[in-house]
């Protein structure tokens, strides 16, 4: 059946019996949002000074909602959730399963995906990639490399996707594996956001060119390499080398 109000208030009454049977120890609160067509759960703050507060959002959808028609549609529950959220939400379920099947496996690509959502959390420029336009992106330029990549070459080979246009309007760009039709993964980004991530990809190739990634990465500046001391030989002492053919003398003296 298609997700209602009215299950997502049985949800809400029956989750905290089944939180105490999982967690006696911890205190929840349940908090329901009908207009996101979600829960929200949080736990609750053992003192004053307790900073530690996780909340989880549990999206409640249905299959049906993606086979929608107009005949359905006339038949549906009046209490039924928002169709959108729940499109949304088969969406994310879609994502997880890609890039458990396909990203997580794939060597150095997570590191990448890491380091570029860091940068995207620091750069207003970057701001406006999502996380799945990441994923999507990290994974095919990784896989068109056909051999495995170290962390540091995986990060410039995206790079340099990036800067060679990739995400620029008249290029092929990537699409989205999880929807039927062809659909465009950055078809959210502007004319002006794409030439902006693609300058600043370029500018980043320069960065990591010139030896300065501490800046791309946003982190201190690596120590600078010690000298590398090319080892000599000893030279022999005159006494040592004359007391080494004395005993060759001699031994050959005792050998006759």
């Amino acid at each position: 059946e298609k997700p209602t109000v009215s299950l997502l208030r049985r949800i809400a009454n029956h989750l905290p019996k089944q939180l105490k049977g999982v967690a006696p120890d911890e205190k929840y609160e349940i908090t329901v949002e009908y207009q996101d067509a979600c829960l929200i759960v949080s736990t609750k703050k053992r003192s004053a000074e307790d900073e530690n507060v996780l909340s989880v959002m549990v999206h409640v959808t249905s299959q049906l909602m993606r086979d929608c028609t107009e005949e359905s549609a006339n038949s549906d529950p009046p209490d039924v959730l928002d169709y959108y959220r729940c499109i949304n939400a088969l969406a994310e379920l879609r994502h997880v399963k890609w890039f458990h099947s396909r990203a997580l496996s794939r060597h150095s690509c997570t590191v990448v995906i890491r380091i570029l959502r860091d940068l995207c959390d620091r750069n207003p420029t970057w701001a406006p990639l999502s996380v799945w336009m990441l994923e999507l992106l990290v994974e095919k330029v990784l896989n068109s490399a056909g051999c495995l990549l170290s962390p540091g070459d995986a990060l410039r080979r995206v790079f340099e996707a990036l800067a060679g246009g990739i995400l620029l309007p008249d290029s092929p760009g990537f699409l989205d594996p999880c929807e039927k039709e062809p659909l465009d993964a950055g078809a959210d980004l502007t004319s002006q956001e794409r030439e902006d991530i693609t300058s600043s990809a370029q500018f980043a190739l320069r960065m990591i060119a010139f030896r300065q990634i501490y800046k791309v990465l946003g982190i201190e500046p690596l120590p600078a390499p010690k000298p590398w001391r090319v080892g000599k030989k000893r030279r022999r002492d005159s006494a040592t080398f004359d007391g080494e053919e004395a005993a060759e003398e001699k031994k050959d003296k005792r050998e006759v």
